[in-house]
């Protein structure tokens, strides 16, 4: 098959810079190896309101078509698809007019800032369903992961007891957030590490995980930063069947920590810097550990692990590169239109992150544990009054 989706990228910020490089084979992000172009994609058009970028593009790249209005790049006949490099509050609005106006749609994480808005636009597109609709999870193509997906989706393991994610490996100082007048901002961003730096580690908890039914968390806003939202998080979250899970994370770690730990009935799964897992796999179960083990049996255990007695271990490793998880998302989608492959992440996962992002933020807000999802109107009254008080955007409806 020799047809190739165009893509139109609506942004050109570092983002959507990023992008135009992997449609054209000519590189990513800056010190990044390029990774090739995904052989279904292709760059159709490029559009930003700023005459920096649209100068940067026309001599990086002569021959795409440029916009300066979104919708007319939407109603060009240049694009089969867009992708919505944009701040955060504009990608629920570009989607749904896309989706109206059969345009197939790839929302870049997050899905939004507000569930109400997330809503809409799934609803938007479960009326369209002859349009792709699709989110750039992009971790999820990582093999690691649907591999640990696979594993404790089978229930080998049993069910899981206890979860937990430490994330701290993007430490970002005062310098990243002055790059842009939205960021880190309550009107512009909607918030800081959970709606910029951890939507896809929100994304795969629960994807791995599960949906947490209960949400508490203590933010601090502006931890060691001249900021006014969340960068220092902790939350502690209940499922349905009992299991707990944490998640801590933030931006001001200069070294970091990237260690996710799943606790099961009859083993255990570590991953480290989300390149190396190590699975436990039990001999017993621990509930029949519990009922059968006497005292001697129990001392022995001080001991280890001593001749796989225990658990039997199994590594395995993931060596993907930066771009060629986001190509993967992109080339997957293209077949999704061209061909109806499945697609590795549907546009309408996207809301779970969001209402988890949401229950975590009115919880530290409300200074109590929140059930999730929490009411969508109450989450936009509150955030209403932070971007009231913050005095540098409009609130919103």
């Amino acid at each position: 098959m020799d047809k190739k989706i165009r893509f139109g990228l609506i942004g050109i910020g570092a983002q959507g810079g990023a992008y135009a490089g992997f449609l054209t084979g000519t590189g990513g992000m800056p010190g990044m190896p390029a990774a090739p172009c995904p052989p279904h994609c292709a760059l159709g058009a490029l559009c930003d309101i700023d005459p920096e970028k649209e100068k940067m593009c026309k001599e990086k790249y002569p021959d795409i078509p440029f916009y300066k209005d979104w919708k007319e790049m939407v109603a060009s006949g240049n694009v089969d698809a867009v992708i919505t490099t944009v701040p955060h509050y504009l990608h629920h609005e570009i989607a749904i007019y896309c989706l109206e106006h059969g345009m197939n749609v790839l929302v870049e994480k997050p899905a939004g800032v507000r569930g109400k808005d997330v809503l809409a636009m799934n609803a938007c597109a479960a009326a369209h369903p002859d349009v792709a609709f699709g989110i750039m999870f992009n971790q999820r193509t990582n093999k690691l992961y649907q591999k640990i997906k696979e594993i404790v989706a089978s229930g080998e393991l049993g069910e899981i007891r206890r979860s937990n994610w430490i994330i701290n490996t993007w430490w970002r100082p005062d310098s990243y957030y002055r790059q842009s007048d939205w960021r880190a901002t309550w009107g512009g961003e909607g918030g800081g590490v959970l709606v910029n730096q951890a939507p896809h580690q929100l994304d795969l908890w629960q994807w791995i995980c599960g949906i947490p039914n209960k949400v508490y968390a203590k933010c601090l806003y502006g931890c060691h930063r001249d900021i006014v939202v969340e960068n220092d998080v902790t939350v502690v979250t209940q499922y349905p069947n009992g299991a707990t899970g944490s998640f801590i994370t933030c931006t001001h770690d200069a070294i970091g920590t990237d260690r996710l730990e799943i606790d099961l009935d009859a083993g255990k799964i570590v991953v480290e810097d989300s390149k190396k897992a190590t699975i436990y796999r039990m001999k017993k179960s621990e509930p029949e550990m519990n009922e059968t083990m006497t005292m001697m049996e129990v001392a022995m255990l001080t001991m280890g692990n001593a001749a796989g007695g225990l658990y039997e271990t199994e590594e395995f490793e993931n060596t993907d590169g930066w771009g060629f998880q986001h190509t993967t998302v992109m080339e997957n989608f293209a077949l999704h239109i061209l061909e109806g492959a499945p697609l590795l992440a549907p546009g309408s996962d996207g809301i779970n992150g969001v209402n988890l992002a949401n229950a975590i933020q009115l919880s530290s807000w409300l200074g109590k544990e929140v059930d999730n999802p929490v009411d969508p109107e109450l989450y936009a009254a509150e955030l209403n009054k932070r971007i009231e008080a913050e005095g540098k955007f409009p609130t919103r409806d």
